[in-house]
């Protein structure tokens, strides 16, 4: 995925910046990491509060492989599919990744 789209994906925030994250991409926002796109896949912040809305939505949460075989979930959740055809539903889903963002301060 390529910044343009990530960018187009984020409009709603306002100006994103995109830095290479772990392989992958960190999405941020006035300083917070809002998304990351990891194997060309947009993922988008989520905590306790949201996380359920995520689940609910029929999004999947993303999973590391850790050493040892130990499976660490992370903060990030797929975005659930039928906002990719509604700009509303999509700005709603990434307003809430920035929400999460906020309250965990994660940088």
């Amino acid at each position: 995925m390529d910044n343009e789209e990530i960018e187009e994906i984020f409009a709603s925030l306002g100006a994103v910046t995109i830095k290479r994250l772990f392989g992958g991409k960190g999405i941020y926002h006035r300083g917070l990491i809002v998304g990351a796109v990891m194997k060309g896949e947009i993922l988008l912040k989520a905590d306790a509060e949201i996380a359920p809305q995520f689940l609910a939505a029929g999004a999947t949460q993303w999973t590391y492989e850790f050493r040892r075989g130990k499976t660490v979930l992370m903060p990030y959740w797929t975005i659930p599919a039928d906002a990719f055809d509604d700009t509303d539903l999509l700005a709603t889903w990434v307003r809430l990744a920035f929400a999460a963002a906020s309250r965990t301060g994660a940088e």
